[in-house]
């Protein structure tokens, strides 16, 4: 794989997952212009890289992500804050759109757009002390990055409302609670917890989790008869695949599946 890296973003590949890691801890990994286009660079490596099975995104130093570079609003243009704003939807839409789980990884903070950021991920795996907040409130913001989107598809208005006005951390167990974490790990174990979870998703059938994925990002947003329609495509077609011809193989020889993602 060629070099993906750049001084905001470090990237690299443990056998068959994708590692990103947000490289700007003096800021808390806040985003910057580098750091949005290395992301969906390595985004397009894995869209393309038959080897990659599963992206992880997690950040250096003490924190995940503070979203928004605080220290320097008020000096973009508008220009310049519309432009931004618009690569990070595009990152947001290439996370999504991207037929492999992709896993957020969050210690400290992950506040504002950084919030927004695992929000957008299939998974999010958290450290005990973890804290999620939607800092906009507090400095005269709107959230950006979809964060009314995730929230009202996840908690529903009035909690999503509640999390946007208030602008308050909210507590890792209060996150698993509500639904928005997956699973917490002590800090000392979060990396290899993480890369163990990674690494099962990475031995499944990787085309069925890729429309796995897509169908439950698209049902909130079509009727019952035409999931229920694209279930019968999906499936007709999955049916075709190898690895459900290992899968029924591993089933009558008593065995785990050796998926190879086709």
């Amino acid at each position: 794989m060629r070099n993906l890296s750049n001084d905001h973003l470090s990237v690299s590949l443990n056998g068959p997952v994708l590692s990103c890691v947000l490289n700007r801890p003096d800021s808390l990994n806040a985003f910057s212009d580098r750091m949005i286009a290395g992301l969906q660079e390595a985004l397009l490596e894995a869209e393309n890289n038959e080897e990659i099975k599963v992206v992880v995104l997690s950040g250096a130093g003490r924190s995940f992500s503070a979203g928004g570079d605080v220290k320097n609003m008020g000096k973009a243009t508008a220009n310049h804050l519309y432009e931004h704003v618009g690569e990070l939807n595009q990152l947001i839409l290439k996370i999504k759109d991207l037929a492999k789980p992709v896993v957020a990884v969050v210690h400290g903070y992950a506040a504002g757009a950084g919030f927004n950021l695992a929000l957008a991920c299939d998974q999010i795996i958290a450290a005990e002390e973890s804290k999620f907040v939607l800092s906009f409130a507090q400095v005269g913001l709107v959230s950006d990055g979809g964060g009314h989107y995730f929230l009202m598809k996840i908690l529903g208005p009035y909690r999503a409302k509640e999390l946007l006005f208030r602008a308050e951390p909210l507590p890792v167990e209060t996150a698993v609670e509500w639904g928005l974490v997956n699973r917490i790990f002590p800090l000392s174990d979060l990396e290899e917890g993480a890369m163990e979870y990674a690494l099962r998703l990475a031995k499944g059938p990787g085309q069925a989790l890729g429309m796995m994925k897509k169908l439950v990002d698209q049902s909130d947003q079509s009727d019952l008869a035409t999931i229920l329609e694209q279930e019968r495509l999906t499936q007709t077609m999955m049916a075709q695949t190898d690895d459900h011809k290992e899968g029924i193989q591993a089933f009558k020889d008593k065995r785990k599946p050796v998926f190879v993602g086709r």
